[in-house]
């Protein structure tokens, strides 16, 4: 069994230690145990499970596992936390802000035996599962993703890296790519802003990522992918998966802690998200 600490209480901690209390039966979930939750604020019991101290969590030996689900802006900190204490470590996405410090903390889970796994649910939709179909096979010649969504909260950080789920979604399908230009417009008064990046495919095909957000502004992708054969305007619809997604993405983590997801895949996963935040920063640099 593994003992686990959930760290933030927001909407994802919430559903992580509803997830951990209900595993699928006959699942890699059913090694995991939650043994506390860690919060700022002082909270009653959540779901059962009683709030600890960051220093009982890092010390207690029947705590393996955390589960980091807080702002974006501190995940770099309690990842490097946890690691040091050699506690395997699942965290939101992005794992940091900063592609140097990525590169570093993986070294350092390298170093101290133990596993660090970056969530990345929006690969595991059935929309997104039936757009890769649609694209396969495919040759690309130009595209464009446009994400529409509210105010960033704070803590979220550059829209590179709080919207890395949108580029993720075109390295998945169009594989690894690099930065020709990025613009930004801001509007603070209104709580605006518009990223804009120029991306080339390994094959030089044109693609153009826009994170907008604003009041008022749905969430929504907006696809134009232009093939050789045809153009795709819209993500396929897809019926609800069975299972939901915060569950598939805690199945391949307890997978990961009881040795079940292969070396080649490790490296695949890994050398993915550290491409994406990569090109993440350098957006930022050229805005």
């Amino acid at each position: 069994m593994f003992g686990a600490v959930v760290v933030g209480i927001g909407t994802a901690g919430y559903v992580r230690i509803r997830d951990i209390l209900a595993p699928l039966p006959g699942s890699s979930v059913e090694k995991l145990t939650v043994k506390g939750f860690i919060s700022r604020r002082s909270l009653d019991t959540q779901q059962g499970v009683s709030q600890i101290s960051v220093q009982e969590a890092l010390s207690r030996d029947d705590i393996q596992v955390a589960f980091i689900c807080t702002e974006n802006a501190s995940h770099e900190d309690n990842i490097r936390t946890f690691l040091q204490a050699q506690k395997h470590v699942c965290v939101e996405y992005p794992m940091t802000m900063d592609y140097k410090a990525a590169v570093e903390l993986w070294d350092l889970a390298d170093k101290k035996g133990v596993i660090l796994h970056e969530e990345h649910i929006e690969l595991l939709s059935e929309d997104f599962k039936a757009l890769k179909r649609e694209v396969q096979g495919k040759v690309l010649q130009k595209g464009t993703l446009h994400f529409t969504g509210g105010p960033l909260k704070p803590g979220a950080g550059f829209p590179s890296f709080s919207g890395i789920a949108r580029l993720t979604y075109l390295v998945e399908l169009f594989g690894e790519l690099s930065v020709t230009a990025s613009t930004m417009e801001e509007d603070s008064g209104n709580n605006y802003s518009k990223m804009t990046a120029s991306l080339l495919t390994s094959d030089s095909r044109p693609l153009t990522w826009i994170e907008e957000r604003g009041p008022g502004l749905q969430r929504a992708k907006h696809i134009n992918f232009q093939f050789d054969s045809c153009s795709l305007t819209q993500i396929p619809p897809a019926p609800r998966g069975a299972v939901g997604l915060f569950m598939q993405d805690l199945l391949h983590f307890s997978a990961k802690l009881l040795g079940g997801v292969s070396q080649e895949e490790l490296q695949r996963e890994r050398t993915r998200i550290l491409h994406c935040l990569e090109v993440a920063e350098r957006i930022r640099q050229l805005c």
